[in-house]
């Protein structure tokens, strides 16, 4: 078994604003578990936080240049991501006091030193797929340390510090930090414009995949979906430079990659037929979709480029139960089952509702979309419209901004306007549950949809409908 490489002298004691996020957490998780001092702070409250400080972590609720002065011993270094303003009170004392600041990507950069690093970007689907090859490895015994932006089901953890020597990475081109990562093994999914607030133009954002392919280690793979126009040009440009490329899906056919000859859907999931090496496999998919089996074939070939087994890998794979806010079941209630989904960029949305269709059976398909961000709602008003129109009814709700200040003029009737199903714009949040729980009848699937804080609206949906089958 590989011997845990030396954590670097910078992370050795360790502060992360906003400790309590999904990338955030995942790093924290990490230098914990490789003997770092770790401190962070949040500005409130979470799971996240409960779980670190019962690891060790000194945390600090609320953010002030007093955290800083109340640690036993001055930070090695502060860790912030993209959203942390220079504003911010604490990176501004860490600044004056000369502490050295690292990006969330450069401390990650520093964990993944001395592993086989597998990566997996693109536009859509990175989370699940390595979600997937980390469930797979795993399965084939091979302890990955991984960090993910989502919690796998199986272990409710977004990161872990395994002994395997593998580290397997979603990486985010969000803001071209992922550019800090050097993988023996890249994956991207797709390549379609997106996060145009951060990189400014389409042009912009496709070159920093090319740039990324960059990145790979001298005789590293670059693994792409064949089936995407853009990851499928990305292959082509990488060949023409030198770089070793396998392709997957239903237009691949160069040698070594995996053909996807064909997809049975289930309402718990599906099988896809791949031919591979002049052979053909079933390979069973326990989440639902045909995008969701790419995802799996992807992390398929990644998990065979890293040495694990064709078996151990299909079998891991048929195991993976999903990660939480990835079609996450929330509950039943009567005959009605209502589900969570993070897709928040038009393909997403109109991938995860046509699995969403077959998942629903003979039951109509009631959506609960909340648009994430001003820019991206302001581009993409159409282009979501057409997607949310899959469902039989479409609840908009309005714009959560995140890091956004609000555009005049943009807000969730955008999208609402256009949608051409049965749809209905309501910007008042607390009553979004009652208004869901008049629109759906037994037998229905409801789904709430969006990167925001839609996420909490289906356990109020389910209390809603209890209450009326209580009071009825």
């Amino acid at each position: 078994m590989p011997d845990t490489p030396e954590l670097p002298a910078q992370l050795r004691r360790a502060h992360l604003i906003g400790i309590g996020g999904a990338g955030m957490s995942g790093i924290a998780r990490i230098l914990l578990a490789r003997g770092a001092a770790v401190s962070g702070s949040d500005a409130k409250e979470s799971r996240a936080l409960l779980s670190l400080r019962a690891q060790g972590a000194t945390l600090f609720v609320g953010q002030t240049a007093d955290n800083l002065a109340e640690l036993a011993e001055p930070p090695s270094a502060v860790v912030v991501s993209t959203a942390i303003k220079e504003t911010n009170p604490e990176l501004a004392a860490a600044r004056e006091r000369g502490i050295p600041v690292l990006h969330r990507a450069q401390a990650l950069a520093g964990l993944m030193a001395g592993h086989r690093v597998a990566c997996i970007a693109g536009t859509h689907g990175k989370t699940s797929t390595t979600s997937m090859l980390t469930v797979a490895l795993q399965n084939c015994r091979m302890d990955p340390s991984f960090a993910i932006g989502g919690d796998l089901n199986e272990s409710g953890a977004n990161a872990h510090h395994g002994e395997g020597g593998v580290f397997v990475a979603e990486a985010d081109e969000s803001d071209g930090s992922f550019l800090t990562y050097t993988p023996s093994v890249a994956v991207v999914t797709n390549v379609e414009p997106d996060h145009l607030d951060h990189h400014g133009t389409a042009e912009a954002y496709v070159k920093v995949f090319s740039d990324f392919v960059g990145q790979i280690e001298p005789g590293g793979l670059l693994i792409v979906c064949a089936d995407d126009e853009g990851a499928a040009r990305l292959g082509d440009e990488a060949v023409a430079a030198g770089v070793r490329v396998r392709r997957y899906g239903r237009a691949a056919s160069g040698v070594g990659d995996v053909r996807v000859v064909g997809y049975t859907p289930a309402p718990d999931g599906g099988v896809v037929r791949i031919a591979l090496d002049g052979e053909e496999h079933d390979l069973r998919v326990a989440v639902p979709g045909e995008h969701m089996a790419l995802n799996a074939v992807a992390a398929l070939l990644a998990g065979l480029e890293l040495g694990a087994p064709l078996d151990g890998m299909a079998a891991g794979l048929a195991a993976f139960g999903g990660v939480r806010r990835r079609f996450e079941f929330k509950g039943r209630a009567g005959d009605v089952r209502v589900y969570d989904d993070y897709a928040h960029h038009p393909t997403e949305v109109a991938a995860q509702l046509r699995a969403v269709r077959t998942a629903a059976g003979s039951g109509r398909v009631v959506v609960v979309f909340q648009p994430h961000l001003y820019s991206r709602t302001q581009t993409f008003a159409a282009e979501f419209a057409e997607a949310l129109s899959l469902a039989d009814e479409v609840v908009v709700l309005d714009v959560f901004g995140a890091r956004e200040e609000p555009v005049p003029g943009v807000t969730g009737a955008l999208i609402a306007d256009r949608v051409t199903a049965a749809v209905h714009y309501q910007p008042a949040f607390d009553v979004a549950a009652g208004l869901v729980a008049d629109l759906v009848r037994p037998g229905d699937l409801a789904i709430t949809m969006g990167a925001g804080d839609v996420t909490q609206l289906g356990p109020e949906i389910l209390a809603e409908l209890d209450r009326r089958a209580a009071g009825a």
